[in-house]
C-alpha cells in the first residue's frame, strides 16, 4: 500500500470490541452500537469466526448509526480472495467515507485448516502475498481508487514488521501492556497501533478472575496466543486452567471504573494510538450496562 493511503481513517481514542453482537438479532445489534455511539465510544470492532459475515454486519451497523466507526477485528484472509477483500473494503469506504477500518488476520489453524479446509502451513508468507494481491486488485466501480487503511492482527515480530511495512499498522489481541510497548518498538513511530484490552468491571478478585478465566480459556488453547504469552515471559504451566492469577491480571484489567481507565492509560503510555475495550461479563445482558458505567471514565 502506498504511503499516501496510510493513516486516512481517524479511529478515535477509545472504542469497543464486541463478539456478542453475533449472539443477538441484527436489528438489536444496531441498537447496541447506536448506544455505544451515544456514549461517546469512537469505534466498534467486530470479529469473524463462524458467525455472521462481518462486512454485512458492518454495513448494517454503519447504516444504523452516524459517526461511530466500524472495524473488523479481524476479517479472515482465508475466507475471501484478495480482490474480493480489497473491493469489499473500497465499497464500504465509498458508502461510508472515513468510517470503516479493515482489520485482517490469518486467524488460527483450527479455524482455517480444520473448519475451512485451507492450507495453514505458511500464514506469514500467505499474508504477505495476499496484501500484494490486494494492492493490485482491479476495481471498476465508483469509489476510492486507492484502498483506505488496513491493519493486521499481529503478535509476533515478523507479522508486526509486515504490518508496519505493508499496511497502516497493527491490531494486537489478547496481549498484555508489555506487548504494546514491544509492538511500538518493533513497528516504529509511524505505524498505527490499536490493541484490544479485555476488562471486567468487578472489584472482587475471585469473582473478577473467574469471569476472566471463562473467556480466556479458549484463547489460551490457541497456539498463536499461547506462544505470544510465552514470548512475553510467561511459562507454559501458567497458561493451564484459564491462566494463573499473574496471567489473568496481565491480560485482563479488572476492578472499578478508575482501575480499568488506568489500564487503558497504560496502553496509551506504552504506545497505543487507539484502544478497543472488550467488556467481559458473566452474561451478555450485562455488557451494555458495563459500557454505560465505563463511558464517563474512558471517554472523558
Amino acid at each position: 500500500m502506498s504511503d499516501d493511503t496510510q493513516g486516512q481513517i481517524d479511529i478515535g481514542r477509545v472504542g469497543l470490541w464486541c463478539g456478542a453482537l453475533d449472539s443477538i438479532a441484527s436489528s438489536e445489534a444496531v441498537e447496541w452500537v447506536a448506544e455505544a455511539e451515544d456514549l461517546g465510544y469512537s469505534a466498534m470492532w467486530v470479529p469473524e469466526t463462524v458467525g455472521r459475515d462481518p462486512f454485512i454486519s458492518a454495513s448494517l451497523l454503519l447504516g444504523g448509526t452516524s459517526t461511530i466507526r466500524i472495524a473488523t477485528g479481524i476479517a479472515n484472509i482465508y475466507a475471501r480472495d484478495p480482490m474480493t477483500m480489497a473491493n469489499t473494503q473500497r465499497s464500504l469506504a465509498e458508502a461510508f467515507p472515513g468510517r470503516f477500518l479493515l482489520g485482517l488476520g490469518v486467524s488460527h489453524h483450527t479455524l482455517v485448516a480444520w473448519v475451512r479446509k485451507h492450507d495453514y502451513s505458511k500464514p506469514l508468507s500467505y499474508m504477505r502475498d495476499y496484501l500484494a494481491a490486494m494492492d493490485k486488485a482491479m476495481f471498476k466501480a465508483v469509489g476510492p481508487a486507492e484502498r483506505p487503511d488496513t491493519v493486521l492482527a499481529a503478535l509476533g515480530p515478523k507479522m508486526l514488521e509486515l504490518a508496519a511495512s505493508a499496511t497502516a499498522g497493527a491490531h494486537p489481541y489478547f496481549a498484555p501492556v508489555e506487548h504494546t510497548a514491544l509492538a511500538r518498538e518493533t513497528m516504529g513511530a509511524a505505524a498505527k497501533l490499536y490493541p484490544e484490552q479485555m476488562v471486567v468491571l468487578e472489584t472482587d478478585p475471585s469473582a473478577a478472575r473467574a469471569i476472566a478465566r471463562k473467556h480466556m480459556s479458549i484463547y489460551l488453547g490457541l497456539p498463536n496466543y499461547a506462544n505470544n504469552l510465552v514470548r512475553m515471559g510467561f511459562p507454559e504451566e501458567e497458561l493451564a486452567d484459564g491462566g494463573s492469577d499473574r496471567v489473568v491480571d496481565a491480560v485482563v484489567a479488572w476492578g472499578d471504573e478508575t482501575a480499568i481507565a488506568a489500564r487503558v492509560d497504560e496502553q496509551f503510555a506504552a504506545g497505543a494510538d487507539h484502544v478497543c475495550v472488550q467488556v467481559l461479563t458473566g452474561s451478555s445482558a450485562d455488557i451494555r450496562p458495563a459500557w454505560r458505567n465505563l463511558a464517563p471514565a474512558l471517554n472523558a
